[in-house]
Order: C-alpha cells, then sequence, then structure tokens
C-alpha cells in the first residue's frame, strides 16, 4: 500500500497571488532553495480514522508551530511524489500572519558514519511566497499542486 501524505496549502490574493511554503529542515536541505521547500504536510496515521484534512491540519501545526486558519479546506486533489500520494487541501487565509515558525524535529546521524545523533527541525522556515517564485522553490512532485490552485481559484466558464 503507498504511504499518504496530507497538507495544505494556504493562499491570499494581493498584488500577486501568494502562497504559504516551508523550507525543509536538515543538513540535506541546508544550502538549497530551489526545489528545497513543500506545502506542510506529512503522512496519514491510524488515529486520523480517514479524516485526511485532520492528518493536513495536524501536520500543519506540527512543522509551522501554528495551527492553520479554522475554514474550510478545498481538495485540490492527489498528486504522486517521493514514493507517497500528496492528498493536497487549499484554503484562502488573508490574515495568517504567524509571529514565529516553531517546527517539530528529528533525529540524524550526523555527519554520516561519526556515530553522533543531532536533533533538526522538519521546517527551518516557512513563508508567503508569490506564486511564480513557488514554482522553482516547491520539489518537482509538489508544483503541480500550484497548478490545481489556479484551476480551483479560475474554474472553465
Amino acid at each position: 500500500m503507498t504511504a499518504r501524505s496530507a497538507g495544505i496549502l494556504l493562499y491570499r490574493r494581493r498584488d500577486d497571488l501568494e502562497v504559504w511554503i516551508a523550507h525543509m529542515g536538515g543538513p540535506f536541505w541546508a544550502r538549497k532553495q530551489e526545489g528545497a521547500w513543500s506545502i506542510p504536510k506529512g503522512l496519514t496515521e491510524e488515529g486520523d480514522g480517514g479524516d485526511e484534512v485532520a492528518a493536513a491540519v495536524r501536520e500543519f501545526t506540527e512543522e509551522i508551530g501554528t495551527p492553520p486558519p479554522d475554514t474550510g479546506y478545498t481538495l485540490l486533489g492527489e498528486f504522486r511524489g517521493s514514493g507517497k500520494i500528496i492528498v493536497a487541501f487549499a484554503a484562502e487565509a488573508d490574515s495568517f500572519e504567524p509571529e514565529t515558525v516553531t517546527s517539530n524535529t528529528f533525529e540524524l546521524d550526523w555527519p554520516p558514519g561519526s556515530g553522533r545523533t543531532r536533533t533538526f527541525p522538519e521546517v527551518d522556515d516557512a513563508r508567503w511566497v508569490r506564486l511564480q517564485e513557488a514554482r522553482s522553490l516547491l520539489t518537482k512532485a509538489q508544483r503541480p499542486i500550484l497548478d490545481a490552485l489556479l484551476a480551483h481559484l479560475s474554474p472553465a466558464e
């Protein structure tokens, strides 16, 4: 069975359409920008009872340190990436402005083979970025989520 990950893409309409994305933490991503960002997301768990929106809200809160806005979420679709299926939800969030980003952490043997375990944040930065900038920052597998958001915001006539 393919693992499922649930995430939230917040958006707001300013001069340009902006989305809230997160830079992945840890030493592999530390000096990378392009392709090193993600929507806040994580694996669904048995305790979610199949409620992927609840899983997405939990994961967003764990990775950002602040819950996402309590609003209606729209399913953007399912996307394949990193050996799993990403279920993405969207919500408009004009007033979402957390003061800080405080992510949960993970442990890693670093440097590799050193026998020293270090702790790293899952997310080391998160912010609003213009949609065009997000297209290059997001991992390649997640870029189609932006197209799904645009389709949702501009329904066919």
